[in-house]
């Protein structure tokens, strides 16, 4: 039986790539998205991905979702926690409202999605999460205080969650991409983004499908022996 794979954020960018790679190995995927209508629509007809509009920094509005995503498709196997937004700004300028939005979507979402799946995966004796975390969550990145902190407290939510989800063959891991050729980094002005790439030991950015591959592996059935762990995918910028 296929397995059901959900992935947040799933219709754009990173987790397009993702969600195409996980239906591309046979799995059922449900992809999430918050926002945009007419994208999510084109990339399901296009897919013949299954997709599901609700908030991931909305608790409730998560297990709601991930309730009907389990009646339409069965079972979840696979979370791949995505979903993330940016508001950036120095300390000096940036108000609560920046700060919580940020912490609670990309954060809270690995948080509220988790709850949702894991119950039911620690039940069945199997489950795969990968979270999207960062190179800044990381190194850090100046005016990114929120963003940063919510990416690091990803790699830390993945470590003690592994621990919970290891003895009943659920694995939890994370992928710290680097800079992506996505929208949100072709919305970094050009002069700033050429010191970014100068910066990257490959020079060049990184590519969608790149972190699709990494995420293929860490949920494939036969990666049960890998948990709690950071794949860092981003071209040699960042190695410890």
């Amino acid at each position: 039986m296929a397995r059901v794979a959900i992935v947040t954020g799933g219709t754009r960018g990173i987790g397009e790539a993702i969600s195409i790679a996980l239906s591309d190995l046979g799995m059922k995927v449900a992809a999430t998205y918050a926002g945009n209508d007419d994208r999510a629509r084109s990339f399901s007809q296009r897919t013949g991905i299954q997709i599901y509009k609700f908030d991931v920094a909305d608790h409730q509005a998560c297990i709601d979702g991930v309730g009907q995503i389990e009646a339409d498709l069965g079972p979840v196997d696979v979370l791949v926690n995505n979903a993330g937004i940016t508001r950036d700004t120095t300390m000096k300028r940036m108000d609560h409202q920046k700060w919580q939005e940020v912490i609670d979507t990309n954060l809270g979402g690995c948080f509220n999605m988790a709850k949702a799946v894991f119950e039911g995966m620690q039940g069945r004796g199997y489950g795969r999460i990968v979270n999207i975390g960062s190179i800044n969550g990381q190194a850090g990145q100046y005016g990114q205080v929120n963003y940063a902190a919510a990416k690091s407290g990803i790699h830390g939510f993945t470590k003690a969650l592994a621990q919970e989800g290891a003895r009943s063959g659920v694995t939890v891991n994370a992928i710290a991409p680097g800079y992506i050729d996505t929208d949100m980094v072709a919305a970094v002005p050009h002069e700033v983004l050429g010191k970014i790439i100068a910066k990257i030991p490959v020079n060049r950015l990184g590519k969608a499908d790149e972190i699709a591959r990494g995420v293929a592996f860490l949920v494939d059935e036969n990666a049960g022996f890998v948990t709690g762990s950071t794949l860092s995918i981003n071209g040699g910028q960042h190695m410890y």
